[in-house]
């Protein structure tokens, strides 16, 4: 039996979020979705915290993370997991409209597994999503397995 995929957007932004996420699924991206609205409530699920976090048993992760998050920013979510021996694992994808060049780099060095600026234009947005859907809906992202640390009460 085959493990489901289950795509994390951590994004403050209502509207980015449903954007994002009906536009993957018409790439034919066949996938769960989850919502995060901060940073903190991303690293709350992953360590079995929250309220969301037994909702989703025996799956594969990918998220997707903008920087700019209240509590808890994107990049600061990427180093707390990258530092993680089991968070590691979990591709990150940077989906954000901090195109600074030193960023950029600075997510990469921490271990992002792409970086996608999101044009301010609707139409290229909406392009940009649907390449990553694409990417994603041909299997051109490896996702590892995770064990998501157990719930705590």
């Amino acid at each position: 039996m085959m493990e489901k995929v289950v795509i994390i957007i951590a994004e403050d932004d209502e509207g980015h979020f449903e954007l994002v996420k009906r536009n993957l699924w018409r790439s034919c991206v066949d996938c769960e979705f989850m919502h995060f609205r901060n940073g903190q409530e991303v690293l709350d699920f992953f360590n079995g915290k929250g309220p969301q976090s037994t909702t989703v048993q025996d799956s594969r992760y990918i998220l997707i993370l903008d920087i700019k998050m209240p509590k808890v920013d994107g990049r600061e979510v990427l180093q707390t997991m990258k530092a993680d021996p089991q968070m590691k694992k979990i591709p990150v994808i940077m989906l954000t409209t901090t195109d600074d060049p030193e960023e950029v780099q600075r997510c990469h060095e921490i271990g992002c597994s792409f970086y996608i600026v999101k044009p301010s234009d609707y139409t290229t947005f909406m392009e940009a999503v649907a390449s990553l859907g694409a990417f994603l809906s041909i299997g051109g992202i490896r996702v590892p397995c995770f064990e998501r640390k157990p719930t705590t009460v």
